[in-house]
């Protein structure tokens, strides 16, 4: 007569110990990795605004703004001057996502604050010029006097950086603001909606938690 054998109810236990191990394991690993995420994207609004204070405090001009640019920023290569029609009008003229538009001063003030050791990147207008995120969308940095991207956002510049997560983007308005997205300084819209003249609404996490938005921080 054969005997049969099979797992103990010890060694099953050990199997499903090991499983949950593993399995928290992974969970915590993509936990540590979804808050490195937001980390980035967050650090990217703060940077955004150091880069133009910093330079505002050393050169009593506007990044992207700046008329004598050149004068100051030989570098190789040398800074380019905006528009003279726009130049020292103390806005940062063009839209954000302008991408490359080498008359933006949206786009100038890269290569402005770049020139300027502040900030880390490619000085040679090219395509591809302005930086991207975390998610790689575009980061960038407008007068909000120049077609708001959000409506009702008060302030005189504006950062944004677009394909953030719905939960990642609660949680960057959570540490920097009120974490209400349809109110305060940093707001929230569907990333593809209008360019300009789109009302913010209220970030639903359970419905919306993977859907792409366009994050904007009003300074």
């Amino acid at each position: 007569m054969s005997k049969q054998t099979g797992f103990t109810l010890i060694e099953l236990a050990i199997v499903l110990v090991i499983i949950g191990l593993l399995l928290g394991g992974v969970l915590r690993g993509q936990e540590l990795i979804n808050s490195a995420r937001v980390k980035s994207l967050t650090r990217d609004f703060q940077n955004t605004q150091v880069y133009l204070y910093g330079y505002q405090d050393r050169f009593r001009a506007i990044p992207g703004d700046d008329g004598n640019a050149a004068a100051r920023l030989p570098g190789p290569p040398p800074a380019t001057n905006p528009p003279a029609a726009n130049a020292n009008n103390g806005q940062i003229d063009g839209a954000w996502n302008d991408g490359f538009a080498i008359g933006s001063e949206a786009i100038l003030f890269w290569q402005h604050v770049r020139l300027a050791g502040l900030a880390p990147g490619p000085t040679v207008l090219a395509a591809g010029f302005d930086p991207v995120n975390a998610n790689n969308g575009r980061i960038g940095i407008q007068s909000l006097a120049v077609a708001p991207p959000i409506v009702g956002m008060t302030g005189s510049f504006v950062v944004c950086s677009d394909l953030i997560l719905g939960r990642d983007a609660l949680q960057i308005d959570t540490t920097l603001d009120d974490g209400e997205t349809s109110t305060g300084n940093i707001r929230a819209r569907p990333t593809g909606a209008a360019a300009a003249g789109t009302t913010s609404a209220n970030i639903s996490l359970a419905a919306n938690a993977n859907a792409p938005y366009t994050v904007c921080m009003a300074l």
